[in-house]
């Protein structure tokens, strides 16, 4: 990767003339987010879109500067969202940050098939990426926020999504641990055997660009030892996974989640991936510091 950790992303991106559209901007963590970029120079202005003087209030509120903004009077969540779209479509801002709208209104508009940001056929996933004090690099947790039961061909678009983020960020062959509860296929266990058939498409060429192994649970993932100890050989994934692929919704969230709150010297990052722009669905329960990555993780990302 061509970071190792956040810091060092930040400084890559620092000073870049990068604009934002936020939708529905009548919202504190949104706009502390925005606030947080500005104040260390990862953006340099943008569209803040919703009711005038409700935008105009929260930001006074978090703080923000709103010289460097424009912001557009805009009723209806719907309506926002299609106003974001359209400035990155025309070229006037780089990325998206999620404000007070629906989630699923937002994606709606991000796949707008006249928008012409989702290529025909894809889909949008959550693409977290985190550092651990007890891990050697970063790694990236997908999906933890938006595909529910994701079925074979699903999970199939996920990695393709996830594969060409991270050769963008310089993973030239990223190793990838479908994660499930057991190491050994059980046919009475969907994920083992969507784990055989994902790494059976990767010996096949079906998924290219990557090494996919599994099924792996947490612990192989990320200790070589723990391999070892279960009878794992020959593959390369084992403590040195790039990405751990999640089974459903309900495994990734509360995996993400719980490292993000338990985890010793956690860094994270999380964006969607999957359209020709970076989006950003910031959380109530993310940390300023979170929110500031991933800003900084999708302005570099809309350069490189």
């Amino acid at each position: 990767m061509n970071f190792s950790n956040f810091d060092e992303l930040l400084g890559l991106v620092r000073g870049r003339a990068n604009h934002v559209a936020v939708p529905g901007a009548n919202n504190p963590e949104a706009l502390e987010a925005i606030k947080l970029a500005d104040e260390a120079g990862l953006i340099s202005g943008g569209y803040l879109i919703g009711e005038r003087e409700a935008v105009s209030g929260t930001a006074a509120r978090c703080g923000l500067n709103t010289a460097k903004f424009t912001v557009i009077d805009c009723a209806g969540m719907a309506d926002m969202c299609a106003e974001a779209v359209r400035l990155v479509t025309q070229g006037k801002a780089d990325f998206l940050v999620k404000g007070l709208v629906d989630t699923r209104l937002y994606m709606k508009a991000i796949l707008n098939k006249e928008a012409g940001l989702v290529p025909p056929g894809a889909l949008l996933n959550h693409f977290a990426l985190l550092t651990a004090a007890n891990y050697k690099k970063p790694f990236v947790i997908t999906d933890s926020a938006i595909l529910i039961s994701p079925d074979l061909s699903q999970k199939v678009k996920i990695l393709n999504n996830s594969i060409e983020i991270l050769h963008r960020l310089g993973v030239a062959e990223p190793k990838i641990s479908v994660v499930c509860p057991v190491e050994k296929v059980n046919e009475a266990m969907p994920s083992t055997v969507a784990a055989r058939e994902l790494a059976e498409l990767n010996r096949s060429g079906g998924i290219a660009g990557a090494v996919v192994e599994g099924p792996y649970d947490v612990y192989i993932s990320f200790s070589r030892a723990a391999a070892d100890e279960k009878g794992i050989t020959g593959g390369v994934v084992p403590g040195d996974a790039d990405l751990l692929l999640m089974p459903n919704l309900d495994a990734g969230n509360l995996v993400y989640k719980s490292i993000i709150q338990l985890g010793a010297g956690i860094g994270a990052a999380a964006i969607l991936v999957g359209a020709k722009i970076p989006a950003i669905l910031p959380s109530r329960a993310d940390t300023p510091a979170t929110k500031l990555n991933s800003i900084a993780l999708a302005a570099y990302l809309k350069r490189n």
